[in-house]
């Protein structure tokens, strides 16, 4: 029972957008069905007049979707996940095996900010480390550069790492220190960086922001990239039910003679799908370094507000 709760408002996000499309589709196809849309416009009611209310409660819908997105699909996504690693954990025993974690980040102790490009548990090392530490301004203090660490003994053993030391402005003081071996005072063990390693899915709006503020100054562009990709994704998918709407509209108003509820699922499902398939295409080429992260996010629901208002202006 507490799966389902906790799953429930991810599928009411998921949901929303197909079933207002569905339900544009059903209710202005049955009027089209029975000649009401000729008579309005033979009234002299515009497009816009007939279907104001509809989009009103698709801007309503939307604004509802970025609501429930920010303030519960993360704690739901985190207490989904503490289930089923239970159950995971209940039927069958633990048998350590070569996991392998990449791009794994966390917030540490004394305010630091660990970002990691390869993290083996099994084996305590970890390469690519980059560590952040901040004043309790969140001023960044000193940036720890190193190719590799080792757990060893109780002690965190770098090698190859260079510290930077920076101002109250963020200017670098001094001449990095490098060493070959360095033994690093980090409460941190090896179990500590997979139960506290940070999941954006868990974070909302603002605790994202914030990381990717922290995660900026890290010297990681592809992963600070993604990021922002994520964020923007954020505020861009809770508009798909406004926009559905508008596709919605004018195939509702070409439909006359067809069955109206096999007609307005068919269309949906359709027109769904190519939506979710350009913005997933558009989400890929951005990641892959070929869009900047905001035209990434945005180019699939630009590209489909467009073309619905092309094909509403084009109906007779």
């Amino acid at each position: 029972m507490q799966y389902y709760l906790s799953y429930s408002p991810i599928m009411f996000v998921q949901v929303a957008p197909f079933a207002c499309l569905l339900s544009t589709l059903y209710t202005f196809g049955s009027l089209n069905q029975n000649n009401e849309i000729i008579a309005m416009r033979s009234s002299g009611l515009s497009i816009f007049q007939i279907t104001k209310t509809v989009i009103i409660f698709g801007l309503i819908v939307s604004l509802f979707v970025f609501w429930v997105n920010d303030r519960f699909v993360p704690p739901s996504l985190a207490f989904t996940q503490k289930i089923k690693e239970q159950m995971e954990s209940g039927t069958k025993k633990t048998k350590q095996k070569q996991e392998v974690i990449y791009n794994l980040s966390m917030y540490g102790s004394s305010n630091r900010l660990f970002f990691i490009n390869k993290f083996v548990p099994s084996q305590s090392t970890m390469e690519g480390i980059t560590i952040l530490e901040h004043d309790e301004h969140q001023n960044l203090t000193k940036k720890i550069v190193a190719d590799k660490g080792i757990y060893e003994d109780g002690l965190w053993k770098f090698y190859k790492s260079i510290t930077y030391n920076f101002d109250l402005n963020g200017q670098i003081v001094d001449e990095p220190i490098y060493f070959e071996e360095e033994l690093m005072a980090i409460p941190e063990k090896p179990r500590d960086f997979i139960t506290q390693r940070q999941r954006t899915d868990f974070m909302n709006i603002a605790q994202l922001d914030d990381y990717l503020w922290r995660l900026s100054k890290s010297g990681a562009t592809t992963v600070v990239k993604n990021l922002k990709i994520d964020l923007y994704q954020r505020f861009a998918t809770p508009l798909t039910s406004i926009i559905i709407i508008l596709l919605g509209i004018p195939f509702s108003f070409m439909m006359r003679k067809r069955a109206t509820g096999l007609s307005s699922i068919g269309i949906s499902i359709m027109v769904g799908f190519l939506y979710y398939i350009l913005d997933a295409i558009c989400i890929a080429l951005g990641k892959g370094g070929l869009f900047i992260p905001i035209i990434s996010a945005s180019l699939s629901h630009i590209t489909a507000f467009l073309y619905s208002v092309y094909l509403i202006s084009a109906l007779p």
